[in-house]
């Protein structure tokens, strides 16, 4: 897992400067001494990787894309990237944990919060002295967030709040949750959708069941409950009827750190499945020897690389304020699934051994499907795509 394979930048490159070499060596490091050790305990027992957040916290590794000044470190998406890519490679769980917090449960204060809301919350999320959320999917409403159906009613200084939210990662653990809510319980159309933050602790917030899922298992991914929730009008992300471009914006971002989430999963397939081959000998020679199997392994490094190259130039693009949408989409869908082919790869080329826990092999299988569904699944980014070459081409 240590050594890089032939395909990694080793020298800045058109996306990554000596910084970031500098950075994803320091995050390695981490990874293989404080990760990699947990993965397959919390992938067995469910368990939240709490003992790894502090650690991520100290290092600054929770705020890595926000300004000093609001706590973060200041530096930029592609180093973000790189920070997720690099955990993934060995622990798809404390991935998305860092994922989740960062594109989804503190971008959307640090982009759309006044400055009173961003002094509030992201120094205490960027430093990691609280985890960040976000609720989006509803029971009825997933990829078609307009039908979200939690109610958010005005009621003097406050917001009641009623329904219910799943899928939440970071769940229990987060300190603040952005999510939707209709305004107009008799609206449905996305003028009535608004963004809020509620607190940890609130009354009428209550946690729903653990979902037990096929991979990612140690991800705390729960049921949100809403009871008669009341929270301030201060609480509210920009204008009445704003929080569903808001969303939609944050999502854009919040792919291309799947992308690299999958693209670190696709690595750490790889990272199983060469030293493997070039040690296994069957029928007097070496796997890598095959051409069966070497073809394999040629198609994996071949698509890693390039779905390294789309999710790096996404998020440069984000970061020079360039349209990045439709690259955040090529990015997402192209990544997970290499990540998904790297994966069954992987499996094939350790053969029945490939099919235990013995090795990452399967677990990495089970945490990579994930990632072409969250944040808009396969299909939507297809359409995404293809809405983009529509208008483009003047549609």
């Amino acid at each position: 897992m240590t050594s890089p394979t032939s395909v990694e930048p080793t020298v800045p490159s058109p996306f990554l400067t000596e910084e970031h070499l500098q950075i994803r060596e320091m995050v390695r490091e981490f990874a293989v001494r404080e990760v990699a050790p947990l993965a397959a305990e919390l992938d067995e027992h469910k368990r939240f990787p709490s003992e790894t957040i502090p650690k991520l916290a100290e290092l600054g590794l929770l705020g890595v894309p926000f300004s000093q000044d609001l706590g973060g470190t200041g530096m930029d998406n592609v180093a973000y990237m790189i920070v997720v890519e690099e955990l993934s490679r060995v622990c798809g769980t404390t991935g998305i944990t860092v994922a989740a917090h960062t594109s989804l449960g503190t971008t959307p204060i640090y982009a759309f919060g006044t400055e009173e809301q961003k002094r509030r919350w992201v120094p205490k999320l960027a430093s990691g002295e609280m985890l960040g959320a976000f609720a989006l999917t509803e029971p009825a409403a997933g990829s078609d967030a307009k039908a979200t159906k939690v109610t958010a009613v005005r009621d003097g200084d406050q917001y009641v709040v009623n329904g219910t939210k799943i899928y939440c990662t970071n769940g229990t653990h987060a300190g603040t949750i952005v999510f939707t809510a209709r305004t107009d319980p008799k609206s449905t159309g996305s003028d009535s959708i608004c963004a809020f933050v509620v607190e940890k602790g609130t009354p009428g917030l209550h946690y729903g069941k653990l979902e037990d899922k096929l991979g990612l298992r140690g991800s705390d991914t729960r049921e949100l409950v809403f009871q008669d929730c009341r929270i301030p009008a201060a609480n509210r992300l920009g204008p009445e009827g704003g929080g569903f471009a808001q969303f939609m914006k944050t999502l854009e971002g919040g792919r291309i750190s799947i992308g690299a989430m999958a693209l670190g999963l696709a690595q750490g397939a790889l990272d199983v499945a060469l030293p493997h081959a070039r040690e296994r000998k069957q029928f007097g020679q070496r796997l890598i020897d095959m051409q069966a199997v070497g073809n394999r392994l040629a198609d994996m490094a071949m698509e890693i690389q390039a779905a390294r190259n789309l999710v790096y130039e996404a998020a440069w693009r984000k970061d020079r304020g360039l349209p990045f949408a439709l690259h955040g989409s090529f990015a997402k869908l192209f990544a997970s699934e290499v990540g998904m082919r790297a994966a069954h790869s992987a499996v094939q080329v350790l053969g029945g051994i490939g099919y235990t826990r013995e090795y990452p092999a399967e677990r990495i299988l089970r945490d990579v499907k994930l990632c072409e569904i969250g944040e808009g699944t396969s299909e939507i980014q297809r359409l995404v795509i293809t809405r983009h070459l529509d208008k483009q081409a003047g549609g």
